[in-house]
């Protein structure tokens, strides 16, 4: 008779199975292992790259905000200069001023007022003196009004007095100079 085992045989492929198991299992976990790794050198790569531009970024970012320092530093002195020059440019224009006010009341100033005092404070000037009547206080403050230089002229107090024997009208008077952009004939 013959004999068939029939279970060494079964034996013999399920220890197949179980081998060709053990071994894709180990194939499965280095490829995974393999993958891992990858990924994990990739992404290092990657954040060393990354960390690499941050730091160039910053580098040039730091020169940056010291070439933004230099140009705040320069338009400081730039606004300084303008400033001294638009001061000076005052100054120049405005120099003439005096003589000019002083010819501009003497052309101004009628008959019969005698000036006291001219005080000036920036553009405003107080003038005090004595009138023989009240019309001629007028009349200068008219001809101040309609002077190129002169403006707003308002009386501030009027009151008689007695000097050296004559009555006059004693008197103050504040105008305000207008200022001159540029010197006269020039443009």
């Amino acid at each position: 008779m013959i004999r068939i085992n029939l279970l060494p045989h079964r034996e013999e492929k399920r220890k197949a199975r179980r081998k060709q198991f053990y071994i894709l299992l180990g194939m499965v976990t280095v490829l995974a292992a393999l993958i891992w790794f990858l990924g994990f050198s990739l992404i290092n790569r990657e954040i060393t790259r990354q960390n690499d531009s941050n730091e160039f970024l910053k580098r040039e970012i730091a020169s940056l905000d010291k070439e933004i320092d230099e140009i705040k530093k320069i338009q400081e002195q730039t606004n300084a200069l303008l400033s001294r020059k638009r001061v000076i440019e005052a100054l120049q224009a405005n120099r003439t001023e005096t003589v000019h006010l002083f010819n501009e009341l003497a052309k101004q100033v009628p008959e019969g007022i005698y000036l006291r005092t001219l005080v000036q404070a920036g553009p405003k000037i107080t003038i005090t003196g004595y009138a023989q009547s009240n019309a001629r206080i007028t009349t200068l403050m008219n001809n101040l009004d309609e002077s190129p230089l002169l403006q707003n002229s308002t009386l501030i107090e009027t009151k008689a007095e007695t000097v050296g024997n004559r009555r006059l009208n004693a008197f103050s008077i504040t105008t305000m100079i207008t200022r001159q952009t540029a010197a006269p004939g020039k443009k």
